[in-house]
């Protein structure tokens, strides 16, 4: 009967520790199932925080690229210094040209005799500066192509609207003046850039032949300015007096 009683009670606590070890094996695997949940929540969090800056980066990036306000270049636009040296020749080319013919409507406008001079004389040395484009294009290995000179067209323009707005005599003359030292000085920086484009590309023959133009542009200038001091604006001024 002791033993029956024995084995009984010893069942029980058999029983309870059982209960126990489950309780405790069970709360357990909820801790860490919770813990494993946090973490991965946190580390979605912290993957998301991760990403956004990327996302502002990138739209901070293509502002960067495409400012407001950037001319889109055309199919044709020059990619290099030696293309954007050629199309630079083009349009010297195509404004000498174009200088040919207005210069010889500018000397008959012209009613002091120095200045029809000093412009018939300057057309001979425009002449000449067309075919020295012409070898500088041979030079190079192109083809000599005339390209619109947008600015030399308006120069041009303006000196037609000056001759037209003037009457006859030394005030147009000061006009005419005017109009071809604009001309002038527009040569004068673009041969001057063509020169600096050719030297640094290598073109030494080019750069002699640019060079020897840039220095006839300069003297044309410095002529049409002791015209001007000397007589015409004097002349011009008096008939304004006498009025």
């Amino acid at each position: 009967m002791m033993n029956f009683e024995k084995r009984k009670l010893k069942k029980k606590l058999n029983m309870k520790n059982s209960n126990a070890t489950g309780s405790k094996d069970s709360k357990t695997t909820a801790a860490k199932s919770s813990t494993a949940s946090t973490t991965k929540s946190t580390a979605t969090k912290s993957k998301s925080t991760a990403t956004a800056p990327k996302k502002a980066t990138a739209s901070s990036s293509s502002k960067t690229a495409t400012p407001k306000g950037t001319v889109k270049a055309k199919k044709s636009a020059a990619e290099g210094l030696r293309e954007l040296f050629e199309d630079s020749l083009k349009d010297i080319y195509w404004a000498e040209k174009a200088l040919t013919k207005a210069l010889p409507k500018m000397a008959k406008n012209a009613s002091s005799e120095n200045l029809k001079k000093a412009i018939e004389e300057h057309l001979v040395v425009t002449q000449e500066q067309v075919a020295r484009l012409e070898q500088v294009f041979e030079i190079i290995g192109k083809k000599a192509t005339a390209k619109k000179c947008d600015a030399m067209e308006g120069l041009i323009k303006e000196g037609e609207s000056i001759m037209e707005e003037t009457e006859l005599g030394a005030v147009r003359d000061a006009g005419i003046i005017a109009a071809s030292q604009k001309i002038e000085h527009y040569e004068i920086a673009t041969y001057g850039t063509l020169c600096a484009f050719a030297k640094t590309l290598g073109e030494d023959e080019a750069v002699q032949l640019l060079e020897a133009t840039l220095a006839e542009e300069k003297e044309a200038d410095v002529t049409l300015t002791e015209a001007a001091y000397n007589t015409i604006n004097f002349d011009a001024a008096d008939d304004i007096d006498e009025k």
